[in-house]
């Protein structure tokens, strides 16, 4: 197979540029805009975000997840509250989302900190999950080492034996996180590497501003 040359790939950004004058005052709505724009465009998982944390060591950690909801609140998502990103976030609260909508030639980095989501939310989500998924959340020990794959679906197996088609509950070890953003970035690619980025921040009255970066 012959060695690609990564050193020359890379291909220009040339769909729009993005200037203050396009931003909505508000973030979020700002934010929604552009996810209704990844959902018009097809692209694959246009909720799938990059999650990154770290632990009070500083060691760092990122995953895909899905986001689940966005409002005044923040970025939610939800997840097994005995994982590795789990640990981290209650050792450190300090977070990074990415949403990499390369179709558009766009990203949007929010920086903030993680905050468990009551548990009446968790259940009301957890209740509208296919029947499989809840069994999968229960069977699945998440970021532990296990013996194989068939583990896995024994688990299952042992999970929808046990639940049957009865109503399954929310288990004590999942729920919900809400990023509660501090900034965020909006950015499009731009012609010869000039890119367009954006920044949502709070002032010193807790009002959104916005900056340009560098890029």
């Amino acid at each position: 197979m012959e060695k690609r040359d990564l050193l020359n790939e890379r291909r220009e950004y040339r769909l729009r540029n993005l200037t203050k004058a396009d931003l909505l005052a508000d973030p979020i709505a700002q934010f929604q805009r552009w996810l209704d724009d990844a959902f018009a465009s097809g692209m694959a998982e246009p909720t799938a975000m990059c999650l990154a944390t770290a632990s009070s060591h500083g060691k760092p950690l990122v995953r895909t997840v899905l986001l689940k909801s966005v409002d005044q609140r923040g970025f939610t998502f939800f997840t097994n509250l005995e994982s590795r990103k789990a640990d981290q976030l209650k050792e450190n609260d300090a977070v990074s989302l990415l949403f990499p909508w390369l179709l558009l030639e766009r990203q949007v980095v929010v920086v903030g900190k993680a905050i468990p989501l009551p548990r009446e939310e968790s259940e009301a989500y957890f209740s509208s999950r296919p029947h499989e998924s809840q069994l999968s959340a229960w069977a699945s020990p998440q970021s532990r080492v296990i013996p194989s794959r068939e583990f896995l679906e024994q688990e299952w197996q042992s999970a929808q034996k046990k639940f049957g088609k009865e109503k399954i509950p929310l288990p004590p070890f999942w729920g919900g996180i809400c990023v509660v953003p501090e900034t965020i970035e909006f950015w499009q690619g731009g012609a010869r590497r000039l890119h367009d980025r954006l920044q949502y921040r709070k002032d010193s009255q807790n009002h959104w501003m916005t900056e340009r970066l560098a890029p």
